[in-house]
């Protein structure tokens, strides 16, 4: 995406692409919020009200991705990220409007800021637009939930952006799969920080299969020729990396 279609965003609400979104029937834009807790009541009683009150009746409105993880490794801890999937804005929008109306989730609500802490310390809200190249996220429930890396690569321009997206879109999501790294959104920051970026997350089985997989990756002969050629082509086209380690909630209906 390049400044202008960002700037037009923004302008303009993605009417536009809201429309383009609802007739492809693709999910185009995801909602990540991430709730800084403290040490105490929080985090249980966040996800207690998550489970019984806001996933239900977010399941019965909307049939979107819906993720959720508690932070293994992050700037901060405890910290809960929920992930949502929609195809416009429009679905977006109306979905938060039937769910909070709910009266049984706007109860959950109440009862949760009512007690002996707040809800949380704060809130972060990010909007991502999904890359043409994401694939479609799809509910697995497992026996064991997976591990999550979610890495965020900030790039200095929107030229760079375009470039670290064509190489991802290309050459780099083949050597990714062949080594054992198989990404479930690429997306980038409509609104949020660190823009522009690259958004991914990526589940693993293990921490020992995520060691493995990118000590792969890193020594794959194509990575290294293609890696030069865009430095070279481009520039350092992803010059600041923020990743996290992440674990599948229990009632997450992906996991």
């Amino acid at each position: 995406m390049d400044r202008r279609s960002f700037v037009g965003l923004l302008g303009g609400m993605g009417a536009g692409l809201a429309a383009a979104a609802e007739s492809e029937k693709r999910t185009r834009f995801y909602m990540v919020e991430s709730f800084k807790l403290q040490a105490g009541t929080q985090a249980s009683r966040l996800h207690s009200f998550v489970k019984g009150k806001l996933l239900p009746r977010a399941s019965s409105v909307w049939s979107g991705p819906k993720i959720y993880l508690d932070a293994l490794v992050a700037p901060h801890m405890p910290q809960v990220l929920a992930i949502y999937g929609f195809t416009s804005l429009d679905e977006l929008w109306s979905v938060h409007n039937k769910t909070f109306a709910d009266p049984d989730v706007a109860k959950g609500f109440a009862d949760l800021e009512s007690g002996p802490e707040p809800a949380f310390e704060w809130q972060d809200s990010m909007l991502l637009e999904a890359a043409p190249y994401s694939p479609e996220i799809t509910v697995e429930k497992r026996e064991k939930p997976r591990i999550f890396e979610l890495r965020v690569y900030h790039s200095p321009t929107f030229r760079q952006l375009g470039a670290l997206h064509e190489r991802f879109a290309g050459a780099e999501v083949k050597i990714f799969h062949r080594s054992g790294i198989h990404p479930i959104l690429y997306s980038s920051t409509l609104i949020g920080p660190n823009s522009p970026n690259l958004t991914y997350l990526i589940p693993f089985d293990s921490l020992a299969d995520r060691e493995k997989a990118w000590a792969a990756f890193g020594a794959d002969p194509e990575w290294v020729k293609v890696r030069k050629e865009s430095v070279d082509k481009h520039g350092q086209i992803s010059s600041v990396q923020n990743i996290s380690l992440w674990k599948a909630t229990d009632y997450s209906p992906v996991q």
